[in-house]
């Protein structure tokens, strides 16, 4: 029996890879987007759902196991980029990330969790961020909120074990994906203190994603997860030197490890 596999964020950049990945493969895949209307040739069946509002999870995953009769996978894939001086960025902006990227994966995994419970098997992959694992400058809200889910994970992972139901993360780093172009970003002031150095961070940001690897390289990390009859707690998924990143930040002094960041985003 193909395994079902619900993909938040299934409409575009790694969700859609992923998704259409996967159903090459065989699997059954369904999708979501807060306008599923608007994407009449998607390769799967997208629900209606905003990782900001409660409704409508809890209904989009009554309807994907109505139709399936199970649930086995859970991607947690919607996500949100945000840019800006932390001093700078308003309030309801940051607030607005966190429920995007923390508060709606944490509900949309509540949300599965009695059918997983009950079927007595299934896996929840969140996607996280390789800048989750360190405050970058003027990404310090997403370095934040995915650092969050990161964590959060292992203490689920625990929670879940008597229930045979397994938790992962898997952090991407940068992929030629459309998140820059739907990232909040805090505009650059004239008479912003900061208005040199988060302009050149803003422009090197882009280059690295617009830069970035192939969605499909996710794809084929996720469909490893998947078949992996007990995944460890943390992925990495991206380019050599940016997985390496997280290497040197566990060995080298503190102080060093922030010079090697500032030095790359020419700070």
């Amino acid at each position: 029996m193909a395994k079902v596999i619900l993909i938040t964020g299934g409409s575009s950049g790694i969700g859609k890879s992923v998704g259409e990945f996967l159903t090459e493969k065989g699997f059954q895949v369904y999708g979501t987007s807060r306008t599923p209307n608007n994407y009449p040739n998607s390769k799967f069946p997208l629900v209606a759902l905003d990782v900001a509002d409660v409704v409508t999870i809890k209904t989009a995953v009554a309807e994907v196991i109505s139709k399936a009769g199970r649930l086995d996978v859970l991607i947690n894939n919607a996500g949100a980029g945000i840019t800006g001086p932390i001093e700078e960025i308003p309030e309801e902006e940051i607030k607005r990330n966190f429920e995007t990227n923390f508060f709606g994966p944490l509900n949309v995994i509540k949300a599965v969790l009695p059918q997983m419970r009950k079927q007595q098997s299934g896996l929840v992959i969140n996607i996280t961020s390789i800048a989750g694992y360190m405050g970058l400058p003027f990404r310090g809200v997403y370095s934040a909120s995915k650092g969050a889910l990161e964590l959060i994970t292992e203490a689920y992972r625990m929670e879940l074990k008597p229930f045979n139901i397994e938790m992962t993360n898997v952090a991407p780093g940068d992929f030629a994906t459309n998140i820059a172009a739907g990232r909040y970003h805090a505009p650059v002031k004239e008479n912003s203190p900061y208005k040199t150095s988060y302009g050149n961070t803003l422009t090197l940001m882009d280059e690295h994603v617009n830069s970035g690897q192939d969605p499909k390289i996710m794809a084929n990390a996720i469909l490893k997860v998947i078949t992996t009859t007990h995944p460890k707690g943390h992925y990495k998924v991206g380019e050599t030197m940016q997985k390496f990143s997280i290497v040197l930040k566990r060995i080298l002094p503190d102080k060093v490890y922030e010079r090697l960041l500032m030095n790359h985003y020419k700070l």
